[in-house]
């Protein structure tokens, strides 16, 4: 009986770890970079275009190379441009892309440790939360660039 239960414990288990691992995998990651700095600035950008298999949402991103990572909105209210951190999580609903790019909703790095160097890399963090409340993370290395890489912004977006 103890046998069983023990057996019974560890297949539960396995099987929800297994089900993190895998929900983990269900976002998909396209034309991540993030904004080079000079020395001196605290802040810059980073932008990617997510895709999830099922709705979920991105609530939140961390990086060793900033002190605070929020996920940010830009939008225009009146005449005037206002960002904000975005609240509860960005949705991602399923099989739609949502795009984080310079003037919308985009990660924003902010106490940086160090100016991030064109032609380096920065490693994100990206923790997510589907519909029934189970978190997953995904780890990405994103490209440090002066400007958006070929092919992953539309022309005349709004510099950061």
């Amino acid at each position: 009986m103890k046998l069983n239960t023990i057996t019974a414990i560890l297949a539960l288990s396995c099987g929800a770890l297994f089900a993190q691992a895998a929900s983990a995998q269900t976002v998909d990651v396209q034309g991540a970079w993030a904004r080079a700095t000079v020395p001196g600035q605290k802040a810059t950008g980073a932008f990617m275009k997510l895709t999830a298999k099922d709705g979920t949402k991105l609530v939140s991103v961390s990086t060793p190379a900033a002190g605070v990572s929020e996920v940010h909105e830009m939008k225009m209210d009146g005449d005037v441009m206002k960002m904000r951190a975005v609240q509860g999580g960005l949705d991602l609903p399923a099989g739609k892309a949502v795009e984080l790019k310079p003037g919308g909703y985009h990660v924003m790095l902010m106490d940086l440790k160090a100016p991030l160097a064109k032609d380096s890399t920065v490693a994100l963090t990206l923790m997510f939360k589907d519909a029934k409340g189970v978190e997953s993370k995904q780890e990405v290395t994103l490209p440090v660039s002066a400007v958006a890489p070929v092919g992953t912004m539309a022309p005349g977006d709004h510099k950061h």
